[in-house]
């Protein structure tokens, strides 16, 4: 064994594929890219996330208490990241990553059309927020795009790399 340092330690836990979270405040939308979340729940499906103060949909997440998370395949991953490398204060990023903002059913935030999985989530609990800027989700509705067959997720590595969905593998569960 050899010592890691405790700053890379992230990398070899990451909890999920890289997804979008787009909110709407004032009449006005924004999406950013999200890596730090995890599930907490089955019934009702609950997600555990992680929004910085720093990003610009904090407030918004915060004051409306709802959001979508939209899941994106690895072809749009040069998107995904320009989408994490700007900030919504500066810029229309459904716009300039040419992204189709579509109405949800439930929750003003849009879905993101080109994703192949988009939730809609209303915030359930804020009580780690102000400690840990950790809000927990509940998805209300839930939309697959049956179009895009098998599609393949990115996952985070930290430093500009990302790991991408390989083989799937099916081994015998008590899990439903």
């Amino acid at each position: 064994m050899k010592n890691l340092p405790l700053a890379r330690v992230y990398q070899l836990l990451e909890p999920g594929p890289v997804v979008l979270l787009t909110t709407a405040a004032k009449g006005r939308s924004n999406v950013m890219t999200m890596s730090w979340h995890m599930m907490v729940e089955f019934t009702p499906p609950r997600v555990a996330c992680i929004v910085s103060p720093a990003d610009h949909s904090f407030k918004a997440l915060r004051a409306t208490k709802e959001c979508v998370i939209a899941v994106p395949a690895v072809d749009l991953a040069p998107k995904v990241v320009g989408i994490g490398n700007c900030s919504g204060r500066d810029v229309d990023k459904f716009e300039r990553f040419g992204l189709t903002p579509v109405p949800a059913r439930i929750v003003a935030a849009p879905l993101v059309a080109e994703c192949f999985a988009n939730l809609e989530c209303r915030v359930v609990n804020t009580r780690l927020v102000n400690a840990y800027s950790l809000f927990v989700l509940e998805v209300v509705k839930a939309w697959i795009d049956p179009a895009q067959k098998d599609p393949r997720t990115i996952h985070h590595q930290g430093y500009g790399r990302f790991a991408v969905d390989g083989e799937t593998i099916t081994l015998a569960s008590k899990m439903p």
